[in-house]
């Protein structure tokens, strides 16, 4: 259980208000707030750094500023619900990428409960949603990154459709940390992990999307979007620490795995 002191020191790095008590308002105001402050990135599989998923992911988003993952984005979320009183459970997924799905337990995600509704929680996948997403099938819900409907699946999966398209399904069963071992190895060893086949950093502006491919920096302004390859390393640095806030010490290594054709669903409209 996360102490008082990272806990306002969490709510301070997203610039989220202290709850007053757990409630559904709550939970909105501090996943938005997350979304919008953390990158979801896979700079640390090109740099070779550890993957951690325990409350060394909390020091990584708090006192080193930085983003990553669903494994540890999702794993420092659902500590710091967890010691605001939330009654919170981890749940695991397969992704959807491109016209296939991966095995289970390639997605981390949680979901709380609140006067008797439940609510999808995950602040880990790229382009998803900004708030919470209630637990009901069939029900259209609006959010500022798109339309997301929950679709029961005959193997008792739910999956997650934006804009009618589905991103990831996860199982209801609770999960435990522990239980996503085998899975990060093979995301920081496989060479067909999305990991480490692409070099990406993107976080959400309010009125559009930022992300960094390597060397190609895409900014969305409304309908508008606007690619630019960026020069030296001197200029992806400096593009890390302005749309991020990710100060690094060198520029990160793409992977000799890296290939461009996995992409996560932030890349999509």
């Amino acid at each position: 259980m996360l102490d008082d002191k990272t806990v306002a020191q969490y709510l301070e790095r997203i610039s989220a208000e202290p709850p007053g008590k757990p409630d559904a308002d709550a939970l909105r105001h501090l996943h938005e707030r997350h979304v919008m402050s953390v990158p979801f990135d896979s700079i640390d599989y090109h740099l070779g750094a550890e993957i951690h998923m325990d409350e060394r992911a909390v020091d990584k988003v708090v006192h080193q500023r930085r983003g990553g993952g669903c494994y540890e984005i999702n794993t420092a979320f659902f500590l710091l619900l967890e010691a605001l009183g939330f009654d919170i459970t981890l749940h695991q997924g397969r992704l959807r990428i491109g016209d296939r799905s991966t095995p289970p337990y390639h997605h981390l995600l949680a979901t709380v409960a609140i006067d008797g509704e439940r609510w999808l929680v995950d602040i880990g996948f790229g382009k998803g949603s900004r708030h919470p997403l209630l637990l009901e099938a069939g029900r259209k819900q609006a959010d500022p990154q798109g339309e997301f409907t929950l679709r029961p699946m005959d193997d008792g999966a739910i999956d997650i459709f934006r804009n009618g398209k589905p991103q990831y399904c996860f199982y209801d069963d609770p999960v435990e940390l522990v239980d996503f071992r085998q899975t990060l190895w093979w995301y920081r060893t496989n060479p067909r992990s999305p990991f480490l086949t692409n070099l990406f950093c993107s976080l959400p502006l309010p009125g559009g999307w930022v992300s960094l491919r390597d060397d190609l920096l895409t900014l969305t302004t409304g309908r508008e979007k606007r690619t630019e390859k960026l020069p030296d390393d001197a200029a992806v640095l400096a593009a890390y620490e302005k749309w991020f806030g990710i100060k690094l010490d060198e520029r990160p290594t793409p992977s000799p795995h890296m290939t461009n054709t996995l992409r996560f669903s932030f890349e999509e409209d």
